[in-house]
């Protein structure tokens, strides 16, 4: 298996310390490499929002140098599915092509799993000794994902099936209808004593238990306002993970931010929230939700 390789850091420029007060990193000093600029994007102290535009990996391990003990209550993760290699789906009823850009194209399934054991295992770090991690994804990578979790000692707390009651049809007529993704729910390792609010969890189900398969429609207009992510997930969805196993004032971390529908969430439910993207576009369109958030 060919060796997943090295972040290398190769500073460039000047350094960027970042000394803001209410940031939970004040004081961390990175730098801009060739991999990415490395630098905070958009901050909302009042709400606890922190947008950093990096590469993850590389931040991640700026981040474990400055907190090797960890740092975050929760993080949740939606990674690259890696579909993007000129397949084709449905979409506003026409058939497009499975093209969501260069980062989504698969690199061969040795090469697909080092990287999530790469991101995954940076993510184990920095979470506090209690702390829980919400991965999503499809059969293209999950089964990679949750591999690679117990590769590293982590403890499977659940599998999520997300129901989607309106899945673009298959057009080759060859296949069931992909209507459902997965949730991994994992605790840093065996030894963590996660948090579950179980009380909110059974009275948001209507006092009974709530079971693994949740329903949930696709984002509609109203969350696709200033623009949409090609793997954008419902803020309902994602506030469901953060109100079953993280308590007001919390810390979350999205590796992959996207469109900030993880910050999203953590605003409506008061808790703070660290998100890394690297995308630019992306980067402008989770300004804006964020900062409509607010109003």
């Amino acid at each position: 298996m060919k060796a997943m390789p090295k972040t290398e850091l190769k500073y460039q420029k000047t350094i960027e310390e970042i000394n803001i007060g209410a940031d939970p990193f004040a004081g961390l000093v990175v730098r801009e490499s060739d991999l990415s600029p490395n630098k905070l994007y958009f901050r909302d102290d009042v709400h606890g929002v922190w947008l950093y535009q990096a590469n993850c990996l590389e931040f991640m391990d700026y981040l474990i140098a400055k907190f090797p003990e960890g740092r975050f209550d929760m993080i949740f993760a939606d990674p690259p599915y890696f579909l993007s290699n000129g397949g084709i789906t449905c979409h506003a009823g026409k058939m497009v092509k499975v093209d969501k850009g260069e980062w989504d194209k698969s690199r061969g399934p040795n090469w697909n799993h080092e990287f999530n054991l790469a991101w995954l295992e940076r993510c184990q770090k920095l979470l506090k000794p209690n702390g829980t991690i919400w991965v999503s994804g499809t059969h293209h990578i999950i089964h990679s994902v949750g591999f690679a979790m117990q590769q590293l000692d982590m403890k499977i707390l659940n599998d999520i099936t997300w129901e989607k009651p309106n899945p673009p049809p298959n057009l080759s007529c060859r296949y069931f209808t992909h209507a459902t993704e997965t949730i991994l729910w994992a605790a840093k390792n065996q030894r963590s004593k996660h948090l579950f609010n179980y009380p909110l969890m059974r009275t948001q189900n209507g006092g009974k238990q709530m079971k693994s398969v949740w329903r949930f429609t696709a984002p509609g207009r109203e969350e696709k306002f200033f623009g949409k992510h090609p793997t954008q997930k419902p803020i309902g969805l994602v506030e469901r993970c953060i109100l079953a196993s993280t308590n007001e004032g919390d810390l979350l971390l999205d590796p992959f931010s996207g469109s900030a529908t993880t910050g999203m969430a953590a605003i409506k439910t008061h808790r703070k929230y660290v998100g890394i993207e690297l995308d630019a576009n992306y980067l402008a369109l989770s300004k804006q939700r964020l900062q409509a958030s607010n109003n």
